[in-house]
């Protein structure tokens, strides 16, 4: 993790050298969107001049493959082609000469047998880190980002004790849980009044829970320096979010560095702020001004 927040640091600047002197940007897609999938593919080993070519990924699963199932097969199998020929062209390589990434750990890698992972195992990892690493964590830094520029007292109060820093990403965490989970019910139950059926699909309202007034005093109320706020904005049990520490360290580090060169922001028009829905939650609009 301090390896990639070195990195996360080099790439969030260099965006920010691209619009500081500008005195307006938006905070989505001319930061927010960029940086999370910089650094999946730095992680992975594949040219970040392709990133256009994941973020479209990701917007054609997540975020309109609820609503049109074709168009997001067809990312799905591009995405499965793409590193199909990443994974053979390192097969390829001779052992010494493969880069140090994860493209090469799992090619590298064995499985209890002793046996080297299949290609439907190492592509279906390189599948779910480039998914759940991009839209996810670009939601929370567009989120965030929206709260301070429409909150300027959160905003002068973070600038003044950035200490405050680790408290206020749980804090945009829980209030703005971007992502939410899906489930398949094992058995017959009934819950809340509703009936469910062994093999029904349900969504698991993370931000819902996270409001829960049982669980959160003022549950409804952004509180920069909450101390008790045991959210699951990264799921719970076993199944709990594998990226979490690397989520939370790419949120962090892109506050700390927009607020350390990008003087008091506010929204240019609170109307143009537009955010999508879905499994995945987040503004894709942020036009903001200094």
């Amino acid at each position: 993790i301090e390896t990639q927040s070195h990195i996360t640091r080099g790439l969030a600047n260099e965006l920010l050298d691209e619009i500081v002197e500008r005195g307006h940007a938006d905070a989505a897609t001319d930061y927010a969107q960029h940086i999370p999938v910089r650094v999946i593919a730095q992680m992975l080993g594949v040219p970040t001049s392709d990133e256009d070519l994941f973020t479209s990924w990701a917007v054609r699963i997540l975020q309109e493959g609820i609503t049109n199932i074709e168009h997001a097969a067809g990312a799905v199998m591009e995405l499965i082609t793409y590193f199909g020929e990443r994974i053979a062209e390192r097969r390829a390589m001779p052992e010494a000469a493969r880069p140090d990434d994860l493209l090469t750990l799992l090619v590298d890698s064995v499985d209890d047998h002793g046996e080297p992972l299949t290609d439907r195992h190492t592509i279906g990892t390189c599948f779910l880190l480039l998914l759940a690493g991009i839209d996810t964590t670009w939601s929370a830094i567009g989120s965030s980002l929206w709260h301070l520029a429409s909150n300027p007292d959160d905003q002068a109060r973070l600038r003044a004790e950035p200490d405050l820093m680790p408290t206020a990403v749980e804090e945009f965490l829980r209030f703005y849980s971007p992502v939410t989970m899906a489930r398949h019910v094992v058995d017959d139950v009934e819950v809340g009044g509703c009936p469910m059926r062994a093999g029904d699909k349900v969504l698991l309202t993370f931000p819902a829970g996270n409001r829960d007034p049982e669980l959160f005093a003022d549950a409804d109320r952004f509180i920069i320096d909450r101390q008790s706020n045991r959210h699951f904005a990264f799921g719970s049990g076993i199944h709990r979010c594998l990226g979490s520490n690397l989520a939370r360290m790419e949120l962090r580090v892109a506050l700390e560095e927009w607020l350390a060169r990008v003087p008091t922001f506010e929204l240019t028009d609170p109307a143009a702020v537009t955010w999508t829905g879905g499994q995945v939650r987040g503004p894709r609009r942020v036009p903001v001004r200094w």
